[in-house]
């Protein structure tokens, strides 16, 4: 080769190498920007998310027929955007006394072990066999056994039927189960081991904390020293389901209802509500799990898990949440 085209090839080389981005400016192949909505496929609803370690988790409903809900999946994250799914993490085979409606999971650690507790069967009355129980497993993703044998709560208390129940965690370190559909909602002092209640000083076990408009899905948590407490209201099936809240100063409230924070956006989707709620540790920084029908659906059980950002104004009161296609950025978690 002439001396001339050795130069010529050697500034092309170089000229390639200075202008071409930088690898490490570009984000890696197949990386998610964003987690988008629906942020896993599949029809799923009622969503508990939590963190355990380093990752987040959501267990939600298999979203189906009554005699198809016959089991539960659960779906774990490091950052909110890239979920793995965990395939039947427990199911009727395990509950024997369950064998339709296993629904709206709800989960704690304690001692190194994990408790499940879900409503089965879809009970209407007190001589019906179901109402909610608890399955325990060594690790977040399962398999669960039955830890009662028996459902934890099996009758109507305070016309609350036993279903949606969620598991509050005191600043004292208390554990509460607070739950009930068909319009009332009961909160009861769970004993160390969960095998049942311990009653309160005036000798009631079960107190009802009804709000108005409360039709189910409860869930509650603390920020600056108040007790949010919220709940869904409207009708499963339709697309005016949503979520509402009140705040006060102690877990039994009174809770006087202060507004709507979560609905359906006409060209987003229809019925969203029964939620739960996540805080990035540490942070002031919160999120909002729940489940809504695409606008393209008009089956009642074809509902979507969904995530997106939950915030706060200077008084503390929760802003309206946008439900949004594209979800929320990456948030991973600190070993």
């Amino acid at each position: 080769m002439k001396k001339s085209g050795l130069f010529s090839a050697l500034f092309c080389l170089l000229l390639t190498v200075l202008v071409r981005p930088s690898a490490t400016a570009q984000p890696a192949a197949g990386k998610k920007k964003m987690s988008g909505n629906p942020i896993f496929p599949g029809w799923y609803a009622d969503p508990e998310g939590i963190i355990f370690g380093n990752k987040y988790w959501i267990y939600p409903t298999y979203s189906a027929p009554y005699k198809e809900q016959v089991f539960m999946d659960a779906f774990s994250s490091p950052d909110l955007v890239t979920w793995t799914k965990h395939s039947r993490i427990v199911d009727t085979t395990a509950i024997k006394w369950a064998w339709r409606a296993m629904w709206a999971p709800a989960i704690v650690e304690k001692g190194g072990k994990y408790y499940l507790f879900f409503g089965a069967n879809d009970i209407q009355n007190d001589k019906s066999p179901g109402g909610i129980g608890i399955a325990v497993a060594d690790n977040p993703g399962g398999p669960f056994k039955d830890y009662l044998g028996k459902p934890l709560i099996d009758k109507f208390i305070n016309g609350a039927q036993p279903i949606d129940q969620f598991v509050f965690k005191d600043k004292d370190g208390q554990y509460y189960l607070i739950y009930g559909g068909w319009r009332h909602c009961n909160i009861a002092k769970l004993k160390d081991d969960f095998t049942g209640f311990v009653p309160f000083p005036d000798g009631t076990t079960f107190k009802e904390i009804t709000p108005k408009g409360y039709v189910e899905g409860p869930f509650m948590f603390i920020r600056n020293g108040k007790y949010y407490f919220m709940w869904s209201e409207g009708g499963w099936t339709g697309p005016d389901y949503s979520v509402a809240y009140a705040m006060s100063d102690s877990p039994f409230g009174p809770f006087e209802r202060i507004d709507k924070i979560l609905k359906q956006d006409p060209n987003v989707a229809t019925g969203a509500g029964h939620h739960s709620v996540i805080q990035v540790p540490g942070k002031d920084q919160w999120y909002i799990v729940y489940h809504r029908r695409p606008l393209t659906e008009t089956d009642g059980n074809h509902r979507e898990t969904c995530i997106d950002v939950m915030s706060f104004d200077a008084k503390g009161l929760i802003k309206p949440v946008q439900i949004t296609v594209e979800g929320v950025k990456p948030q991973p978690l600190r070993k």
